[in-house]
C-alpha cells in the first residue's frame, strides 16, 4: 500500500490555475484510474479532472470554490502500488509518507516547498540574476510563484509582500431590506479574476472606425435563405466581419502578437477567439486557422462552437490557442464599446450593431447601413499607426463585399 497525490493538471495551453467547482468523490470512495474525481473551472473551460491512479480517496485538501495553481495538490489517494509517478505539470513530486509519519514529514514538506521551483520561476530568476534562496514566496506553504519573481523584477526587492497580509479591505456596503445577496462563485469569479489581471497588466488604448456595410447587408439578405436551406446553418453578418479580420491580420501580423516581458511573440497562426454565452456563463472558443477558411467555413465554425457552448460540450481544445479576439457586441444592440483585452493577446475588436442612418454622399443625404468597429490594443506592443492601418484595411474589405465581387464559398 502507498499514498500518492493528485495535482491540478494543465487544462489548456495558457491555463495557470483552476477553481474546484465541485468534488465528484468524497474521502473513502474507491476510484479506478481515469475516473472523474472533480469538476474544475478555468478562465477558458469547465472540465472534469480524472484520477491518475486506482485506489481510495484518502484526503481532500482543496475545498470547493478554491482556486489553486497548476501542479498544486488537490487530494491524496491510497493505492496498492505507489511505483507510478503522480501527474504534475509544473513541479516534481514524491510519494506521501504513511500516516504515522505524516506529522513530522508535513513540517519538512512545508519548508521544502520554498525550494521547489517551477520551470517558469527558474527561467525568470536566471534571466534577471535573482537568488531564489533570498526570495520570500507568497504561494501555498511559502512556495515561490512567477508573480513573486515578477514583483522582484519590478521593485528590485527580493522580499515581495504577501498580499494576503496587507490590509486592503473594501469599504463597507450598506445592505437594506429587500436587497439580494449573490455570492461570487463559479464562472463569474473566474471572469472577474481574468479581467482584473488584464486591466492591471495591459496598458489599454482604443480606436474606432465607422464602416458603410450597405452592400454587405444587401448581399447577405439576398442569399441567406438559400444558404440556410443548402448548408443547414445560418450565414450571419458576424461571419463576414470575422473573415475580414482574419485576412487583415495576415497583412498586419503585429496585432496577432503576445507580450513576453523581454520580447514580443508574433503568432504564425491566426486563431480567432469569439465570445459565446450560455445562460449566465461566458466562453471564448477559438476558430483555428481562420485565415485559411472561407466565409462559409467561418460561419460553420461559429455555428458549431455556439451549439457546443449551449449544450455544455465545449472541450479544452476548443478554447486553446486564441491569438486575437473578435467580439459581437452588436448582437446586444451596442453601438460603441471599449473591450477588455483577452489576456495574453494584444488586441480585441468589438463589432457593434449595424444601424441604418442618414449619411452624406456626393453632398446628398442617403440612408446607409453603418457599423462601428472598436479596437482595444495593448500599447506595449501596438501603436496608433499600425492599428489605424489595420482598421482601414478591415473597413476596405467590408465595404467591398457585394454580390458582384463576393463568393462566400
Amino acid at each position: 500500500m502507498g499514498t500518492e497525490k493528485i495535482t491540478m493538471p494543465q487544462l489548456g495551453e495558457s491555463v495557470t490555475e483552476g477553481t474546484i467547482n465541485s468534488w465528484l468523490v468524497k474521502e473513502g470512495d474507491y476510484v479506478n484510474k481515469y475516473d472523474p474525481i472533480a469538476d474544475v473551472m478555468t478562465d477558458k473551460v469547465n472540465a472534469e479532472v480524472p484520477s491518475s491512479y486506482e485506489g481510495t480517496i484518502k484526503e481532500i485538501l482543496t475545498p470547493e470554490g478554491t482556486t489553486i495553481k497548476v501542479g498544486e495538490i488537490m487530494c491524496y489517494i491510497e493505492t496498492k502500488d505507489s511505483s507510478s509517478e503522480p501527474v504534475s505539470m509544473e513541479q516534481g513530486s514524491e510519494p506521501v509518507p504513511e500516516k504515522n509519519d505524516a506529522i513530522e514529514e508535513k513540517v519538512a514538506t512545508d519548508q521544502s516547498m520554498k525550494l521547489r521551483y517551477s520551470p517558469a520561476v527558474l527561467k525568470l530568476a536566471q534571466e534577471h540574476n535573482i537568488q531564489l534562496t533570498e526570495v520570500s514566496g507568497t504561494g501555498k506553504n511559502g512556495r515561490i510563484t512567477r508573480k513573486d519573481i515578477e514583483k522582484v523584477i519590478e521593485t528590485g526587492s527580493e522580499s515581495p509582500v504577501n498580499e494576503s497580509q496587507v490590509e486592503d479591505k473594501p469599504l463597507p456596503t450598506t445592505q437594506r431590506v429587500g436587497d439580494l445577496e449573490i455570492p461570487v462563485t463559479g464562472i463569474r469569479k473566474v471572469i472577474a479574476q481574468n479581467m482584473v489581471r488584464s486591466t492591471q497588466e495591459i496598458p489599454h488604448a482604443w480606436m474606432t472606425v465607422e464602416v458603410d456595410v450597405t452592400d454587405l447587408v444587401r448581399y447577405r439578405n439576398k442569399i441567406k435563405d438559400e444558404f440556410k436551406q443548402q448548408e443547414g446553418f445560418t450565414l450571419t453578418y458576424f461571419s463576414f466581419f470575422v473573415k475580414a479580420v482574419a485576412q487583415a491580420l495576415k497583412e498586419y501580423p503585429q496585432l496577432n502578437s503576445t507580450w513576453a516581458v523581454d520580447k514580443i511573440i508574433q503568432r504564425k497562426d491566426v486563431n480567432l477567439s469569439i465570445a459565446v454565452a450560455n445562460d449566465d456563463q461566458l466562453f471564448v472558443p477559438v476558430i483555428k486557422n481562420a485565415d485559411e477558411k472561407s466565409t462559409k467555413g467561418i460561419a460553420k465554425s461559429i455555428s458549431e462552437l455556439a451549439m457546443k457552448a449551449r449544450s455544455g460540450k465545449l472541450k479544452a481544445a476548443d478554447m486553446d490557442g486564441g491569438t486575437f479576439t473578435v467580439n459581437n457586441t452588436g448582437s446586444f444592440g451596442s453601438i460603441h464599446s471599449m473591450g477588455v483585452i483577452n489576456h495574453p493577446q494584444a488586441a480585441i475588436l468589438q463589432v457593434e450593431s449595424i444601424v441604418k442612418r442618414p449619411v452624406i454622399i456626393n453632398d446628398m443625404f442617403a440612408a446607409r447601413d453603418m457599423v462601428n468597429l472598436s479596437l482595444s490594443l495593448d500599447h506595449r506592443i501596438l501603436d496608433g499607426l499600425v492599428c489605424g492601418k489595420f482598421l482601414a484595411r478591415v473597413k476596405e474589405l467590408l465595404e467591398n463585399i457585394n454580390e458582384d465581387q463576393t463568393n462566400v464559398y
